[in-house]
Order: C-alpha cells, then structure tokens, then sequence
C-alpha cells in the first residue's frame, strides 16, 4: 500500500497546454519558483510561465527525455498533464494513442522505479459514452468512449489504479468536465465553443457555434479546475476510496443558456449554430456529473455557476481586449 508523502519538488507535463499553464504557475506561487519544473513537447511558453521557474522541452513518449530532467531536479511528484485532446484526437488517433498511453505509461513506470510521492494524472468526461446514464451521471458507470481521447482515458484510470493497487505508486486523477478559461485559448477539445463564444461576444458580439443549441455538458471555471486539482494532489491518501477516478462537477449548461447569460451584459449578442463533427462527440458525453465521491472523500465544493463565470470572464476579455491581446 502507498504512503502518503508530501510533495516538493514537482514536474509538470504539458504545462504550455490550456490547463497546465495556470497549473504551473499557482503550484509556483504554492510550492515555490524553483520546485516547480514546467515541461512541453513543441509550443512554446508564455513569457510568464518561461521567466517564472525552469522550463524544459520534453516528449513523454520518450521515457529517457522525461528521466534527465527529473535527475536534473530531483523530482518527487509529477503531475501528467499532456495530452492530445478529443477533436485533435480524432484526427490524429495514432498520436492520441501516442502521447496519451505511451506517455502515461513511461510517467507511471518512471513513479514506481524511483519510488516517487506523487503522480496527478487527469481523465475527462470523455471516458463515458452514449451507453452511459446521460443525467447526474455516477462515479461507478459504463464507460464505453466513442473517441481515441476517450478510450486512452479510460485506459488511463486502469492503468493508474493497477499502478497504486500492484506497485504502490501514490496514482490520483478527476474527470475534468469542459474547462473555461480567459488566460489560455483551448487546444482542440470538443467543449472548446464555450471559451471561444466569449472572446467573439467581446470582438464581434456574434458567434458561430459548432454544437446545437440545446447541446448540454458539464463545465468548470478555470479556478475552480485548478483548485479540484491541488486539493486532490495534497488530500491525504487515508481518505480516498477512488484514486483515479474522481467525478468532479461544477455547472451544467446548454449553448443557448451560455449564449443568453452573456446577453445579460450584451443584449445585442447574436448567436448562430452550425454543428460539425463535434457534434457527435459532444452527444456521447454527460449533461450532469455526480461528484459525490469527490465531495466525500476529498471535500470538492466549486465557487463558480454560469452567471458569476461570464461576468468574470466578460471582465478580463474587455481589458485584454482594451489592451490589444485578441
């Protein structure tokens, strides 16, 4: 069985990537500059996420680029978060298999032969399918994924909870629901219409969605992603049933309802729908999560509804827009 150890020097995997980047930085900010070590594969840092600690360019699927920078650092946890998401995925399912099996499997392998504290590796709400209960859907379900992204996540909540029950290895990981941010554009997931509408309401005041109108999912507040995350890293390991697992909820909306909260601020908004390819994905997933586990075993409670999301991000969008960055 694992012990629980403390986290102090971290890796970060796909730390360019939507959440990773704001990942970095609060763990930064938390643990201090030097003990976080941010790493991608091809994108190039922010100015902010390159000049705040030690960045490095790595490919997970190649276990040796992960193990030099490790023994560089002296690192203890890794929080995995590279990966090729569900649109990409579709497109390039060799790749998806790639980065997201071969490069969990390396991490998780790297974990058990150094015997490290910590690996925080992220599923999504693609592991559940159109066979799985559409409301308030369970922790324990069926997950038969229709997407390449779907399939390695489901592959990687196995694999992590062999890793902990077999070897030991201290394996965490939440099913992210769609993540809405103002500070990093997304990377070619399948709920990505609902940051994007917010930068064309601030732009354009018009948008084209590539999901249906009544189109509903589960979504979560940058912040409030980003405080799922740690709070699972730093629970104690004596209080967690599920280990990779986790649902974890925040609001669930349909486009239309997205669409009419911005017109709470912009009245004139207008919102047209043409759904792509999508589409599909997006009608194989959830309209609701049930994140008992999480609230029971690691005391999960978001701080963002839709209302109070669009009204900060409306904010920030304005002034970046105010001072040219889109």
């Amino acid at each position: 069985m694992a012990e629980s150890r403390q986290m102090k020097k971290i890796l970060v995997t796909g730390a360019v990537g939507q959440i990773g980047s704001e990942l970095t930085l609060e763990l930064r900010r938390r643990y201090g500059a030097d003990n976080v070590v941010a790493t991608g594969r091809k994108t190039a840092p922010s100015d902010e996420l390159k000049n705040s600690g030690p960045f490095y360019f790595i490919d997970v699927a190649k276990k040796e680029s992960v193990v030099e920078v490790i023994e560089k650092h002296g690192i203890d946890s890794i929080v995995h978060m590279a990966a090729i998401l569900s649109a990409v995925g579709e497109k390039n399912p060799q790749l998806a298999w790639d980065v997201n099996i071969n490069g969990l499997y390396n991490i998780l392998e790297i974990a058990r032969e150094r015997e490290l504290a910590r690996v925080i590796v992220p599923s999504s709400i693609a592991v559940f399918g159109p066979e799985t209960p559409r409301d308030n859907t369970p922790n324990e379900t069926v997950l038969k994924p229709r997407t390449m992204y779907g399939v390695t996540k489901v592959a990687g909540e196995l694999l992590g909870d062999y890793y902990f029950r077999r070897f030991g290895v201290d394996v965490r990981g939440l099913r992210y629901p769609g993540i809405v941010s103002h500070e990093t554009l997304p990377g070619g997931g399948t709920t990505d219409y609902a940051v994007a509408i917010y930068y064309e309401a601030v732009k354009n005041r018009k948008y084209t969605c590539f999901v249906r109108e009544d189109t509903r999912l589960p979504m979560m507040y940058m912040p409030d992603c980003i405080k799922s995350t740690i709070d699972l890293a730093e629970a104690p390991l004596d209080n967690l049933k599920h280990h990779c697992d986790f649902n974890v909820g925040a609001m669930s909306f349909s486009a239309g309802e997205l669409a009419a909260s911005i017109r709470k601020h912009y009245p004139d908004f207008e919102v047209t729908y043409e759904p792509d390819f999508r589409q599909a994905i997006a009608d194989s997933w959830p309209s609701s999560l049930d994140d008992t586990a999480a609230r029971e075993e690691w005391g999960w409670q978001p701080a963002f509804d839709l209302d109070a999301m669009t009204k900060d991000m409306l904010e920030n969008l304005e002034r970046k827009h105010r001072e040219g960055k889109f």
